[in-house]
C-alpha cells in the first residue's frame, strides 16, 4: 500500500497563481496552450530541509545536486506515539522503536492521529535526549510533525551538524500501519536552494 503524505498547498497560496493563455497555431491545427506562473516559497506544503537551510551548518548540499537514489525508495523505521503536549524523550523513541534504528530513514508520528495544525505551535517536541539517540542511530533523513520546542534550543541545528536532512509538515502519518516503510521524497531540482517543498510517499512492505 501506498500512503501520500504530503501537505497540499494552501488556497492563499493557490489563490496567486496566474494563468497565461498562449495560442498555437500552424496549417494542421489550432489549440490553447495553459501556461501557469507559479509563486513558490520553500515552505510552501510539505518540503525537504537539507543542512544548508542553516547558514551554519551549509555543506554544500542542494536540490539540484542531491543524489536522487538518497531519496527513493529508502529504507525507513516507522514510530508512532501519540502525544499533545511536552517533551519526547530519548527512551520514548527507542521503547516505541522496540531497540535501536537500523535503516538510515525515520518516520515520526509524534502526534497520533493529531495534525500540527490541530495543536498548539510547538506544544511537542523533541528534547536533547531525543536529538541526541536520533544523531547517534545514524540515519540521514527524517520525517517528523515535532521538532523544536517553544525555547527554540537547537534542534535542527543539531540534526544538520549531523548531515540529517529534515521533512516538515507531513501530513496522515497516523495511517501508517507497518513498522517499517520504504520512503520516497521527491521534489524538483531547482538549483541554489536548500529548502524546497517535497512530496512524501511511504510504501508499506
Amino acid at each position: 500500500m501506498l500512503h501520500d503524505l504530503t501537505c497540499h498547498f494552501s488556497a492563499e497560496h493557490a489563490d496567486k497563481i496566474s494563468l497565461r493563455r498562449v495560442p498555437l497555431k500552424s496549417q494542421k491545427t489550432a489549440y490553447t496552450g495553459m501556461v501557469f506562473d507559479l509563486p513558490l516559497n520553500s515552505m510552501d506544503g510539505s518540503y525537504i530541509d537539507f543542512p544548508g537551510h542553516i547558514a551554519e551548518t551549509d555543506d554544500g548540499q542542494r536540490a539540484d545536486t542531491v543524489p536522487a537514489e538518497n531519496f527513493y525508495r529508502v529504507p525507513c523505521t516507522v514510530i508512532h506515539l501519540n502525544r499533545q503536549s511536552g517533551p519526547v524523550s530519548a527512551e520514548e523513541l527507542a521503547t516505541a522503536a522496540g531497540g535501536p534504528l537500523v535503516t538510515p530513514a525515520l518516520l515520526l508520528n509524534a502526534l497520533g492521529n493529531y495534525e500540527d495544525y490541530q495543536l498548539p505551535c510547538r506544544s511537542t517536541w523533541l528534547d536533547d535526549s531525543a536529538v541526541a539517540w536520533l544523531i547517534n542511530s545514524g540515519i540521514r533523513l527524517l520525517v517528523s510533525d515535532i521538532y523544536e520546542s517553544p525555547a527554540l534550543e537547537g534542534v535542527f541545528l543539531k540534526l544538520f551538524q549531523a548531515k540529517i536532512c529534515t521533512v516538515c509538515e507531513p501530513r496522515r502519518m497516523a495511517s501508517v500501519r507497518g513498522s517499517q516503510v520504504l520512503l520516497t521524497i521527491s521534489f524538483l531540482r531547482i538549483p541554489v536552494v536548500t529548502q524546497i517543498p517535497c512530496q512524501i510517499l511511504a510504501e508499506e512492505i
